[in-house]
Order: C-alpha cells, then structure tokens, then sequence
C-alpha cells in the first residue's frame, strides 16, 4: 500500500480509483470536493499538502488557465475586457505565477511525481513532457490532448485505443461548472494510473 497525494484535485477521480485499490490516497484542492468523500480530502493550499507526509507518489493537475498556450491571444496589451478576462501585463503577471507554482512540483522532494497539463508553455519554459496522452488511448472516444511530465514512473501504456474520436471537451457548452467537467480526469486514464503505475508503488 502506498501513500498517494493528487494535488489540486477536487472531483476525487484519481484518488478514488487508487482507493478501489487498496492505496492509501488523499485528494487535495483549495475547494471543496465532489466526489463524496472529503474524509480523504485535504481542502488546502497544495504547496502545503506537500509537506505533511512523506508521499510515494504525487500526481499533480496544477490550474491550466494562465498556461495553456490555447488563450494567447489575451497575453498581448488591449483594453481590459468586460467579462473580467485578464489581458495584457496583468495576465502575462498571472502567467509567470503559474509558471512558479508548476515549477513547486517540479522541485518537491517526492520519488514518484507525475505532473499533467495540457499543451501549454511549459514545454518551453520547462522541458517537453514525458509523453502526450489522447482519451481515444484509454477507452474515451473522444479528443484531449494531455501533457505528463513524469518522474520515477514508466509512461504510460494504452490500454483500449478506440475510434470516435470527438472534441466533447472544446463543445462544451458553458456554465458554472464547465472548468470543473472540463478538468475531470477520464477515467480510463485513472485506471490506467492504478493498474500501471500502483503495482510498482
């Protein structure tokens, strides 16, 4: 059994498949979880989290938003935006702190630490990811290109390549909990986690 931290994490799907499998898994997030049980969740800084235990493994989905290169266009100086959108220095600002806050993980002193993203600066401002993961690979007929940058794990293998393969992410219609579904693990991908990278924990 292994001692498992998913940071920033508050719908519990990773958490709750390394659970199913006899691991001992905490979720973490600064917002309440919704996966229905926040017995195993640390509602609290992830930084902090990081600190409380002496973790096997950390999986970590630190906040996309300010760096995915999906919203360059917002980086250059305009009139700010009604919508509240930041743009220009202030958004170039927001960006360099997520790069800081990615790079918290990078630097932690854990074994085994798996840090996902979407395609985003990093690549350059970091390293290039360990591999780029497509849903269609697990079992999810659909497209969502996911960057892991692994350390102390093998990359993972596809377990279920499946055609079909849609945008059901990017047609997402808004609403209040759009950035939640939109960041939800798949859970073939969760599996995969388990059934991969569990066994060698």
């Amino acid at each position: 059994m292994a001692l498992i931290l998913v940071c920033c994490e508050e719908s519990q799907a990773v958490t709750k498949a390394f659970r199913d499998a006899g691991h001992e898994a905490y979720s973490n997030d600064i917002q309440e979880c919704s996966g229905g049980h926040p017995e195993w969740h640390l509602q609290m800084d992830a930084l902090k989290a990081l600190k409380l235990k002496k973790w096997d493994l950390v999986i970590a989905h630190p906040p996309c938003t300010y760096l995915t290169i999906s919203a360059n266009r917002w980086y250059k100086d305009q009139p700010a935006r009604p919508s509240g959108t930041l743009v220009g220095q202030a958004r170039r600002d927001a960006r360099e702190e997520a790069v800081k806050f990615f790079m918290e993980f990078v630097n932690a002193d854990v074994p085994r630490m798996v840090i996902e993203n979407p395609i985003c600066v990093m690549s350059t401002r970091y390293q290039k990811p360990s591999q780029t993961i497509q849903p269609w690979m697990f079992g999810h007929g659909e497209t969502k290109a996911t960057c892991l940058w692994i350390k102390g794990l093998p990359n993972l293998v596809p377990t279920d390549v499946v055609e079909g393969r849609e945008q059901a992410i990017w047609k997402m219609s808004p609403s209040k909990d759009r950035a939640k579904l939109r960041s939800k693990t798949y859970e073939g991908v969760a599996k995969a986690m388990v059934e991969q990278w569990g066994k060698l924990l």
